[in-house]
């Protein structure tokens, strides 16, 4: 329970930055003993993989706070973000220090697919709500909406760690927000004229995502 709670956690935290949880499970994989990966993980807290990501992250948390190159990032993470989620879920389910589940190595896809669920979840409110964002404010909020998000990816990937029990209510609290970001998208949307439902809806491929 402990190990899914994490993992569930983790994947969330992916889903708004890819590479701020993978960076964490590194380090303190390495450099601690919080955290002890099963072999087949253990590649994550190599120096190469590590530096890696921190390119990434670096690279990421630049282009994300420039408006209209935040939404092309987007759809580009669109891949990213869950198999990122997938890969943490699968590595931090069999922790030695979380619940060392035997059955969890052995059956290492159900964690990868879980990840995946829901690190694309977030990721896919994050998509709905950022094009609407800049519109709303001429792509001030950019880096600001951006930096509330990387923030959130540290304190969330930090809870599911040390605090897992916790990972439920961030959780709650964190599609609410999407929620709640989502109503206000389409009120925008409607008072600016656009249609909501039916053709140039968001389903539709004329639709104007402005």
């Amino acid at each position: 329970m402990i190990a899914a709670l994490t993992g569930m956690g983790l994947s969330a935290a992916a889903g708004l930055n890819a590479y701020i949880p993978f960076l964490i499970v590194a380090l303190l994989a390495r450099f601690t003993d919080v955290l002890t990966l099963p072999q087949s993980y253990a590649w994550i807290e190599s120096w190469w993989a590590i530096g890696i990501g921190a390119v990434l992250l670096l690279t990421e948390v630049v282009v994300d706070k420039i408006p209209a190159i935040d939404t092309l990032n987007d759809g580009i993470q669109t891949f990213i973000r869950p198999s990122m989620g997938g890969l943490i879920f699968a590595a931090t389910s069999a922790a030695e220090q979380l619940d060392n589940s035997a059955w969890m190595r052995e059956h290492s896809w159900i964690g990868i697919v879980l990840g995946v669920v829901v690190s694309g979840l977030v990721h896919s409110g994050k998509v709905v709500a950022r094009p609407a964002i800049n519109a709303g404010t001429l792509g001030a909020g950019a880096p600001v909406v951006s930096t509330l998000e990387d923030g959130a990816s540290v304190g969330l990937s930090l809870i599911a760690i040390f605090l897992p029990i916790l990972v439920i209510l961030a959780l709650i609290a964190l599609f609410g927000l999407f929620f709640w970001l989502w109503r206000r998208v389409r009120r925008w949307r409607r008072r600016r004229g656009d249609p909501i439902d039916g053709p140039g809806s968001y389903g539709d491929s004329g639709a104007s995502y402005a």
